[in-house]
């Protein structure tokens, strides 16, 4: 049995990794880079300068010699070479852009057998970028009858109370509901303040992968009902083996099934899902009418998806969103996660046509509720092109949280500012 718990933990980590992750830990050698001037943003044609710092336990290596490159945001290396180190720094002259976008440079050492690198990215007035893919003309006419179609089958909702998982002040529930057709449910955990009265709700979406969950007990304790779904059709409070033996079998490469039909494509139920689980929240008895939805990477993408499908959405979270621009990769330009479109094999008119229809492109100038966009400029998983792209077509009213430095993660201070602005955006706790 201990194997399993074992496979159990595995998954969450591989799991963990296209989701909210985890901030990297302290290491041994440090490389750290950075724009010369300490500027992150500048116009294009501007020259860009980046120093280098190299670290061992936090005190400067001295003379080694280090590997660099210079590439445009996920496009192939533009410059590379090696710099010397004079007591443990160096400068590196990165040129420039004449178009918005995305410089980065990128710095590698290798000690004991491991390899190190070190990252940093400028803007080039990110503010004017614009997406390549462009929103079908028949657009909202197929997601409302995709909606419409989805919503003749019967909510059936159901919830099995959690004992072992429940506190003094929150009740959880393992629910499901019906989604788009017979026999197809969405799966989740539900979180409800014991105490009596009426809440607002948020509906979280998850980052990529296969897993778990257990409710969002810390924040339902503030006072907000919290429904924390999975988007595979499957419970979501099974062995940990069981979705890391998925994740690596049935599912693998999920999220590119049929992506040549628009009409079978794997994130059609997953949107309408995400939609019915809005219907889930409105029927609950202790909701006050105020809405929330809140993710990263995958999620992040659904936060505003769904925002832009279903104008019940009040306020929403969206760290580093997944499915941004895809097409990128066909203009010589970076696309979004999953990057199936990096292959030039895969960029055929159908994979193309279909993506346009679940592109976060698509749904961001639909979006009507306030949100709070957060992404870092050194993600190699959902670029700054990508996002910051699909963040300048959002027309509502937003606030934009930029942690250059940050990977494919949230600082702790991040995470804790995003949640302070959802929380309060909903009334929740007040």
């Amino acid at each position: 049995m201990q194997i399993f718990k074992t496979l159990g933990a595995v998954a969450l980590v591989l799991c963990a990794v296209l989701g909210m992750q985890a901030q990297p830990a302290e290491k041994l050698y440090d490389i750290t880079v950075y724009p010369t001037d300490g500027v992150w943003n500048v116009a294009p044609g501007q020259k860009v300068k980046f120093n280098v710092e190299f670290t061992r336990c936090k005190v400067p290596v001295g003379n080694a010699e280090l590997k660099y490159e210079i590439s445009e945001d996920m496009m192939p290396a533009r410059k590379s070479g090696t710099v010397k180190l004079k007591d443990g720094k160096a400068t590196i002259d990165a040129g420039t852009m004449k178009v918005p976008g995305f410089l980065r440079c990128r710095v590698f050492a290798k000690e004991g057998g491991r390899d190190y690198e070190g990252r940093a990215t400028v803007g080039f007035s990110p503010e004017k970028l614009e997406p390549v893919t462009k929103q079908p003309a028949d657009f909202r006419e197929f997601w409302s009858k995709t909606i419409e179609q989805a919503r003749k089958t019967s909510l059936d909702p159901q919830m099995t109370l959690m004992p072992e998982l429940c506190t003094p002040k929150v009740d959880v529930y393992h629910v499901s509901f019906g989604n788009d057709g017979w026999g197809s449910r969405f799966y989740g955990i539900l979180t409800v303040p014991t105490a009596p009265g009426k809440y607002p709700a948020i509906l979280k979406v998850p980052g990529a992968g296969v897993r778990g969950y257990k409710g969002d007990i810390s924040h339902t304790e503030k006072g907000c009902i919290i429904l924390e779904v999975g988007i595979h059709g499957i419970p979501v409070n099974l062995p940990g083996d069981v979705y890391h033996r998925l994740y690596q079998g049935a599912l693998k490469g999920y999220h590119s099934f049929n992506m040549d039909d628009r009409d079978r494509y794997y994130y059609k139920r997953v949107y309408t899902g995400c939609v019915r689980a809005i219907d889930f929240i409105e029927q609950l008895p202790d909701f006050n009418g105020k809405l929330g939805i809140f993710g990263g990477s995958q999620g992040g993408a659904l936060a505003i998806i769904i925002a832009g499908l279903d104008p019940r959405i009040d306020a929403l979270v969206s760290h580093y969103p997944a499915l941004s621009d895809m097409a990128g990769y066909s203009q010589n330009r970076a696309g979004g996660w999953p990057h199936t479109l990096k292959n030039a094999k895969y960029r055929t008119p159908e994979n193309l046509a279909t993506l346009s229809y679940y592109d976060v492109a698509s749904f961001a100038p639909e979006v009507k509720a306030k949100g709070m966009y957060t992404f870092g400029y050194n993600d190699m998983v959902c670029p700054p092109t990508t996002t910051y792209s699909v963040y300048n077509t959002v027309t509502a009213p937003k606030e934009l949280l930029v942690t250059e430095t940050t990977e494919h993660y949230a600082y702790p201070e991040q995470s804790a500012a995003v949640w302070r602005w959802i929380l309060n955006e909903l009334g929740a706790g007040k």
